[in-house]
């Protein structure tokens, strides 16, 4: 029997190295970027191609008599330069540049510059994506370039009302009222190869029926940021580091019992912190980090010392004295894997797919917290929006507490589902 347990806990211990080791080498896709960087090759000149190609020969025939003497050394040096205008289209975040390309030529015999236009001037499109390795010419000298920024930012306000009235309805039903103000800010700094994406995610509901005290609905802060740096314009993968934070802003409850919070604000809050590989290409985006840190956070004593969220509790002595106070956060290291799909299913209706894996490697690898948001967003017009959508939230730290004859009772983990439908209003600006 020892035997066979030996043989199970090593055949275990292997397939949580190899879970490791592929992971790690998914990973590593992204950090096998190829350069291109260009490489400038120089080649010697000889003296009849530099004269004829780097100076112009004005005046070097000269007649004594009846003989002709050609001076090579009167020569004028000559250098091209390329001005650039940037224009702004009708078009929003699409701009179009003006090319002019001039030979300067300045005389030995007098300190004058001519001036030569040598093609007329060409105008392409440019939408700030880096193309090839080419840089527009002296756009830093531009006074029109200075106007320019390189952030992008979207503002988002909603709020969503649901409102039913019973009056002597012989089928029965109860009077309700219930809204969600709801908030996404981003802001967006992308140059060249390198992206900052910040975004900012607030949602808070309150519904209040007949006979019943107020009840919160829905109570959501996000903060999510990340960086990302590619060395090939050609590869989809970037370098990246992220951060994000959730938490909530308000109390909640098992209802009926208003009297203990099961959470507060900061109590809990989960705080990613890591590098990996992120997949960018078209409204598809995958990230992956094989070294990332998770941290909980219950910055409230009371559910401190009750050990809640994962977190080792108070010690009390048999009188009920505090001996040792419950600890307020705890740092887990494990691999995490983001996804995001943003799909137009038809007109005015999009489909957004949203979903997190976590997983520790200390503690109980193989035991994967699951964040999935699956929203469909039907556009009405510029304000009016409906929204169908779900969330789904495993966490094995997360207790299930409810309420049983008054009294509040703990359970196992389960599996948290939240569904919603809404029409309401969106400002955009």
């Amino acid at each position: 029997m020892w035997d066979l347990c030996r043989i199970y806990l090593k055949k275990y211990r292997m397939f949580k190295f190899k879970i490791v080791v592929f992971f790690m080498l998914l990973s590593a896709v992204g950090f096998s970027q190829p350069l291109d960087s260009l490489q400038i090759k120089r080649t010697s000149t000889d003296v009849n191609t530099f004269y004829r190609t780097q100076f112009s020969v004005f005046d070097t025939l000269v007649k004594r008599n009846d003989t002709l003497f050609l001076r090579p050394i009167t020569v004028e040096p000559k250098m091209v330069l390329q001005d650039s205008v940037l224009m702004n289209l009708k078009s929003g975040d699409v701009q179009q540049v003006v090319v002019s390309t001039f030979e300067v030529t300045k005389r030995n015999k007098n300190t004058d510059l001519a001036y030569f236009l040598i093609s007329k001037p060409s105008g392409f499109v440019y939408d700030r994506m880096p193309r090839s390795n080419f840089q527009i010419p002296y756009d830093a000298l531009s006074p029109i370039r200075s106007e320019v920024s390189f952030w992008k930012k979207t503002n988002s306000l909603g709020l969503d009302i649901n409102q039913g009235t019973f009056s002597n309805w012989n089928a029965g039903g109860f009077s309700s009222i219930s809204g969600i103000v709801k908030g996404d800010f981003t802001r967006k700094y992308e140059k060249g190869r390198a992206v900052w994406l910040n975004e900012l995610k607030v949602r808070y509901g309150l519904n209040k029926q007949e006979n019943l005290e107020l009840r919160k609905t829905d109570d959501v802060l996000n903060i999510n940021s990340s960086f990302g740096y590619k060395t090939s314009v050609k590869s989809n993968w970037y370098y990246s580091a992220k951060m994000t934070l959730n938490t909530q802003m308000a109390n909640g409850y098992a209802y009926p019992n208003v009297d203990d919070p099961i959470s507060r604000a900061f109590a809990p809050a989960y705080l990613f912190a890591g590098i990996g590989s992120e997949y960018f290409k078209n409204n598809f985006k995958a990230y992956i980090s094989p070294l990332t840190l998770k941290s909980t956070l219950v910055l409230d004593d009371t559910l401190a010392n009750k050990g809640e969220f994962g977190l080792p509790g108070a010690i009390y002595a048999e009188d009920g004295t505090l001996l040792k106070a419950g600890k307020k956060s705890r740092n887990e290291l494990g691999l995490l894997i983001t996804s995001e799909w943003n799909k137009s299913i038809m007109k005015n209706v999009n489909l957004k797919n949203n979903l997190t894996l976590y997983t520790d490697y200390l503690n109980n690898f193989g035991n994967i917290d699951v964040d999935w948001q699956l929203q469909l967003e039907m556009k009405v017009n510029s304000l009016l929006k409906a929204t169908l959508g779900g969330h789904l939230i495993y966490d094995d730290d997360i207790k299930n507490k409810r309420d049983v004859n008054g009294t509040q009772i703990t359970e196992g983990p389960r599996v948290q589902f939240k569904q919603l439908l809404s029409v309401g209003l969106v400002y955009n600006f």
